[in-house]
């Protein structure tokens, strides 16, 4: 079967390619689809790139917040000192994803659009509350970054349907964000465990909210909403601190595989939880 290559000029001629063609795929970094294309998992008829399409490959100021075009690798996300300094755990988190040479193509959106549950930067984005403007055949609209995936492989978007943008909220007073994960190497492996916060500390060095999101323990990522409210309202007093890590422990849904057992997993999402409380809660500027 011949493969068609389009280069669409905007996001409505995108949409157009996609919705008439069901095993039409889009391309933006491509990490992800020509691994599954070299090995047969993924047989497209046609590649929709994306890259030319004018702001999808750049990050902007947006209603306080920022922009990250779908085409922005995850290294140009170090190149911006704004959304660095306003989410770090965001960024970091997309800088763990495979190599430099992987991650100077590689972008947030197909690593979310991947619905690896072990994705890296998901549980950043989902801690900080991040957003997806989906464009399709019937024009856009604003899905919660938590709701794209629905399970390994599988996600939300409809026929025709890609991510044009993902959005951070401004970052609030007070607050911060952080994300480590757990690997069997060094360096360039996936995800055993992976934990995502965004709280926010008052001047009193009270929570005022938290986030935690939580990578490969569950079909997609785990947003322990009982874990977060655990915090509000203490000072991160090792007595709420153990109540978090219960409520992290007990949202878990693992699977045991060849790079850790569903028990390691569990344990281990507690223990990474506590250090990005403790790495999120120094960068508000609370006291130790």
């Amino acid at each position: 079967m011949s493969l068609v290559f389009h280069s669409p000029r905007s996001a409505e001629e995108a949409a157009s390619l996609l919705a008439a063609d069901p095993t039409a795929r889009p391309l933006v970094g491509g990490t992800d689809l020509i691994v599954q294309m070299r090995s047969g998992s993924a047989v497209p008829s046609a590649i929709v790139d994306l890259k030319r399409i004018p702001g999808l490959a750049e990050i902007r100021p947006h209603n306080g917040g920022f922009a990250i075009g779908a085409a922005t690798p995850c290294t140009a996300l170090l190149k911006d000192p704004e959304l660095c300094r306003a989410w770090p755990g965001v960024v970091e988190a997309a800088n763990l994803i495979g190599s430099v040479q992987v991650r100077n193509r590689a972008t947030m959106a197909g690593n979310l659009c991947n619905a690896s549950p072990a994705a890296d930067s998901v549980p950043a984005l989902v801690a900080a509350g991040a957003t997806c403007l989906v464009i399709g055949p019937d024009g856009e609209r604003e899905v919660a970054a938590r709701d794209i995936p629905t399970g390994p492989g599988k996600t939300s978007l409809k026929s025709g349907e890609f991510i044009a943008e993902i959005r951070l909220p401004p970052r609030p007073s007070g607050g911060a964000d952080a994300y480590l994960r757990s690997i069997p190497r060094t360096e360039m492996d996936i995800a055993v465990v992976g934990a995502g916060v965004a709280l926010q500390v008052d001047a009193d060095g009270v929570c005022t909210a938290a986030r935690i999101a939580l990578g490969a323990v569950g079909p997609t990522v785990v947003l322990v909403e009982e874990a977060g409210a655990a915090l509000v309202g203490t000072r991160f007093e090792d007595s709420a601190l153990e109540d978090m890590v219960q409520k992290v422990r007990a949202a878990c849904r693992p699977i045991d595989d060849k790079r850790g057992p569903a028990a390691y997993r569990t344990a281990m999402a507690g223990v990474l939880a506590r250090r990005v409380v403790s790495i999120a809660r120094e960068r508000a500027g609370a006291e130790a």
